[in-house]
């Protein structure tokens, strides 16, 4: 898009330009939008066009863009103490871990913070292998757990592809999606015992006594927000607990109400032993992450020291927006709301556009969480870009989407809807309607497409 005509603006994205190092981007090839001012489920740019955010940034602002309540936390929090060493209590970062805890299944209550979701999961992965003694961790294909050495080791797309140095002790399986099913499967309940098949010879081959970990997302969410069988997920605690393995539950993306539950894991009757969190618990407001510990691993280091810490470990900062956060997602029914707009309106809306639209393999998702499954042809599968990029056709599916008024997030060949929690019914719709729109360009590359 072109540079702003606002002179602010201008220097912004010149400075920008000039000085900022951007993740996961070619540096020459890049052209950010300058964001002025952002409310609720909207953002506006620097020349004053307004969009729709249904990518809640990287899927963590859950409360919505410049909460009132959350602003004013964090305000009276930074009069009254903007920072303190984490060795030292303070009554923000004491009751954040208290409203974590609670929200955790039975027998997890101690809470590790973090900066975020990738150094809580290398911080779980130290618990368990101290734990257990053990060092091989278990990652699942078509995952992602961050961008530090070990959560990125773990991570199992393309990204990890060009620092991946195999020394991290990781040992990949293939988890179920019966969409692009790696067993054959011709049904949902065919595809979990399969895959679980799958991991535990997996365990056998590699030799049980030597994990000390398995570290999975509850629901893949960069993946493809991939939501696992009914069943697969107690398999997986079963033969974790067959043999001794420490199960670390990713919930960065997925919890804090982004699935219309607290945590994700609580639509599938499962209990880990780790859950690590980012994102969602202060709406990313202040960075904050983190690792609830289950009694057993948490009592291995009441009389051992704990070889791991951070200098900003629970900033006080971040912990009043956490606290914040949580009551106001409590008070205003925003877990409610995200299940009520998967249910009510997402899911049959994306329902419609499938319908619609030849490029959409598949529609996938709960609460405010979805993905469409873009393809160059629904009977092949064949995906609408190469596995490992994300191609013209979506590229420019992606652009008419923004230059309707819509944001969105999207990984290779999938795009992704997860608009803030506080969403309303009709935003939602009016979402829908801009998305409807944008996938023409989609299907124009698709092999139905083509023969028009």
């Amino acid at each position: 898009m072109p540079a702003p005509t606002d002179a602010t603006g201008r220097e912004t994205y010149e400075l920008d330009r000039a000085h900022v190092f951007h993740s996961w981007s070619a540096q020459a090839s890049l052209d950010p939008m300058v964001v002025a001012r952002a409310q609720g489920s909207w953002l506006w740019d620097a020349d004053g066009a307004r969009y729709l955010d249904f990518s809640s940034q990287l899927v963590y602002t859950n409360v919505g863009h410049q909460h009132p309540r959350v602003v004013a936390a964090v305000q009276a929090q930074a009069e009254e103490l903007c920072t303190i060493a984490p060795a030292h209590a303070v009554a923000p970062r004491s009751h954040a871990a208290r409203m974590i805890a609670e929200r955790a299944p039975a027998g997890l209550d101690k809470v590790f913070f973090t900066g975020g979701g990738a150094d809580a999961v290398e911080h779980a992965v130290r618990m368990a292998r101290l734990h257990t003694g053990r060092h091989k961790v278990l990652a699942q294909f078509r995952g992602y757990h961050g961008g530090t050495e070990t959560a990125l080791n773990l991570t199992g797309d393309p990204r990890r592809w060009a620092v991946d140095r195999g020394a991290s002790g990781v040992v990949r399986f293939f988890g179920p999606f019966l969409y692009r099913s790696e067993f054959s499967a011709t049904s949902e309940e065919q595809e979990c015992e399969r895959a679980l098949a799958h991991l535990e010879q997996l365990v056998r081959f590699e030799g049980p006594e030597s994990f000390a970990a398995l570290v999975l997302e509850t629901v893949p969410g960069t993946a493809g927000v991939i939501v696992p069988p009914a069943g697969y997920l107690p398999g997986v605690r079963r033969i974790c607990d067959r043999y001794g393995i420490v199960l670390v539950l990713d919930e960065v993306m997925v919890g804090f109400g982004r699935t219309g539950r607290w945590f994700a894991l609580e639509h599938f009757d499962v209990v880990p032993d780790l859950i690590t969190f980012a994102k969602g618990v202060n709406s990313g407001y202040v960075p904050l992450g983190g690792v609830v510990v289950s009694d057993a691993v948490a009592s291995t280091f009441d009389h051992r020291p704990y070889p791991g810490g951070l200098t900003y470990s629970g900033h006080p900062l971040a912990c009043a927006a956490a606290v914040a956060t949580i009551d106001a997602m409590a008070d205003e029914g925003l877990v409610e709301n995200a299940a009520h707009l998967g249910e009510a309106v997402l899911g049959p809306g994306l329902a419609e556009l499938a319908d619609r639209h030849p490029s959409v393999g598949e529609v996938r998702g709960l609460g405010a969480l979805w993905a469409l499954d873009l393809v160059r042809d629904r009977g092949t599968r064949e995906p609408l870009s190469p596995y490992g990029t994300a191609g013209p056709a979506v590229t420019a599916t992606v652009a008419a989407a923004r230059a309707n008024g819509l944001l969105v997030f999207t990984n290779m060949h999938r795009i992704h809807l997860a608009p803030p929690l506080s969403t309303t019914a009709a935003e939602a719709k009016e979402g829908l309607a801009l998305l409807d729109a944008a996938l023409d360009v989609a299907d124009a590359a698709t092999t139905q497409g083509a023969r028009r």
